[in-house]
Protein backbone atom coordinates (compact mmCIF):
# COMPACT_ATOMS: atom_id res chain seq x y z
CA UNK A 1 0.00 0.00 0.00
CA UNK A 2 1.26 3.45 -0.82
CA UNK A 3 3.83 2.18 -3.29
CA UNK A 4 4.31 4.23 -6.39
CA UNK A 5 3.43 7.50 -4.68
CA UNK A 6 5.88 10.29 -3.93
CA UNK A 7 6.10 10.22 -0.15
CA UNK A 8 8.19 10.15 3.00
CA UNK A 9 7.68 8.50 6.39
CA UNK A 10 7.25 10.30 9.70
CA UNK A 11 5.89 9.18 13.05
CA UNK A 12 4.09 11.13 15.73
CA UNK A 13 2.70 14.09 13.77
CA UNK A 14 -1.10 14.10 13.74
CA UNK A 15 -2.10 15.81 10.47
CA UNK A 16 -5.23 17.42 11.95
CA UNK A 17 -4.17 18.59 15.42
CA UNK A 18 -0.36 18.67 15.54
CA UNK A 19 0.14 20.04 12.03
CA UNK A 20 -2.35 22.90 12.51
CA UNK A 21 0.10 25.35 14.16
CA UNK A 22 2.67 24.74 11.42
CA UNK A 23 0.01 25.38 8.78
CA UNK A 24 -0.96 28.63 10.51
CA UNK A 25 2.68 29.76 10.53
CA UNK A 26 3.30 28.81 6.89
CA UNK A 27 0.06 30.06 5.35
CA UNK A 28 -0.80 32.98 7.61
CA UNK A 29 -4.37 31.70 7.77
CA UNK A 30 -6.25 31.56 11.07
CA UNK A 31 -7.02 28.27 12.79
CA UNK A 32 -10.73 28.85 12.13
CA UNK A 33 -10.12 29.38 8.40
CA UNK A 34 -7.99 26.25 8.16
CA UNK A 35 -10.44 24.12 10.14
CA UNK A 36 -13.28 25.36 7.91
CA UNK A 37 -11.37 24.33 4.77
CA UNK A 38 -13.09 21.24 3.34
CA UNK A 39 -9.71 19.57 2.68
CA UNK A 40 -8.41 20.01 6.23
CA UNK A 41 -8.13 16.46 7.56
CA UNK A 42 -10.93 15.17 5.32
CA UNK A 43 -11.18 11.39 5.32
CA UNK A 44 -10.38 10.21 1.82
CA UNK A 45 -10.26 6.47 2.45
CA UNK A 46 -10.10 3.82 5.12
CA UNK A 47 -9.11 0.17 5.29
CA UNK A 48 -11.00 -2.12 7.65
CA UNK A 49 -12.00 -0.51 10.92
CA UNK A 50 -9.49 2.29 10.56
CA UNK A 51 -6.26 0.34 10.60
CA UNK A 52 -5.21 2.51 7.66
CA UNK A 53 -6.71 5.90 6.84
CA UNK A 54 -5.92 8.59 4.30
CA UNK A 55 -6.59 12.24 5.12
CA UNK A 56 -6.24 15.27 2.88
CA UNK A 57 -4.12 18.31 3.63
CA UNK A 58 -5.28 21.72 2.45
CA UNK A 59 -4.30 23.07 -0.94
CA UNK A 60 -3.30 26.39 0.65
CA UNK A 61 -0.80 24.55 2.88
CA UNK A 62 0.60 22.61 -0.09
CA UNK A 63 0.89 25.73 -2.26
CA UNK A 64 2.37 27.87 0.52
CA UNK A 65 4.91 25.20 1.45
CA UNK A 66 5.88 24.76 -2.19
CA UNK A 67 6.81 28.44 -2.40
CA UNK A 68 8.09 28.88 1.16
CA UNK A 69 11.66 30.09 1.72
CA UNK A 70 13.43 26.94 2.97
CA UNK A 71 15.80 29.09 5.04
CA UNK A 72 12.81 30.18 7.17
CA UNK A 73 11.64 26.65 8.02
CA UNK A 74 13.79 26.59 11.17
CA UNK A 75 11.85 29.61 12.45
CA UNK A 76 8.57 27.90 11.61
CA UNK A 77 9.78 24.81 13.50
CA UNK A 78 10.66 26.97 16.49
CA UNK A 79 7.18 28.55 16.54
CA UNK A 80 5.56 25.19 15.95
CA UNK A 81 7.54 23.65 18.81
CA UNK A 82 6.41 26.47 21.12
CA UNK A 83 2.74 26.05 20.13
CA UNK A 84 2.07 23.46 22.83
CA UNK A 85 1.15 20.54 20.55
CA UNK A 86 4.39 18.75 21.41
CA UNK A 87 6.01 18.05 24.74
CA UNK A 88 8.64 20.46 26.01
CA UNK A 89 11.39 18.13 24.81
CA UNK A 90 10.40 18.22 21.14
CA UNK A 91 13.38 17.94 18.80
CA UNK A 92 13.71 21.23 16.92
CA UNK A 93 16.04 19.75 14.30
CA UNK A 94 13.58 16.88 13.76
CA UNK A 95 10.69 19.31 13.25
CA UNK A 96 12.78 21.37 10.86
CA UNK A 97 13.75 18.25 8.92
CA UNK A 98 10.11 17.19 8.73
CA UNK A 99 9.12 20.62 7.40
CA UNK A 100 11.94 20.51 4.85
CA UNK A 101 10.79 17.08 3.63
CA UNK A 102 7.16 18.21 3.54
CA UNK A 103 8.07 21.41 1.66
CA UNK A 104 10.04 19.42 -0.91
CA UNK A 105 7.11 17.02 -1.32
CA UNK A 106 4.71 19.97 -1.65
CA UNK A 107 6.91 21.54 -4.32
CA UNK A 108 6.99 18.32 -6.34
CA UNK A 109 3.22 17.93 -5.93
CA UNK A 110 2.61 21.52 -7.01
CA UNK A 111 4.74 21.13 -10.14
CA UNK A 112 2.76 18.00 -11.08
CA UNK A 113 -0.64 19.52 -10.24
CA UNK A 114 -1.07 17.03 -7.38
CA UNK A 115 -2.30 17.45 -3.82
CA UNK A 116 -1.02 16.36 -0.41
CA UNK A 117 -2.43 13.51 1.65
CA UNK A 118 -1.47 11.84 4.90
CA UNK A 119 -1.57 8.06 5.07
CA UNK A 120 -1.88 6.80 8.66
CA UNK A 121 -1.29 3.19 9.65
CA UNK A 122 -2.32 2.07 13.15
Amino acid sequence: MGTGYDSFVVKGVDPVVALLPAEILVTGRTADAIEADPRHGRLVGMVGDGEVVTLSLTDSFCNSLARFDRKQLGEVARGWSASGVFNAQSDLSGLTGFLEDLAALAERASVRGHRLYCWISM
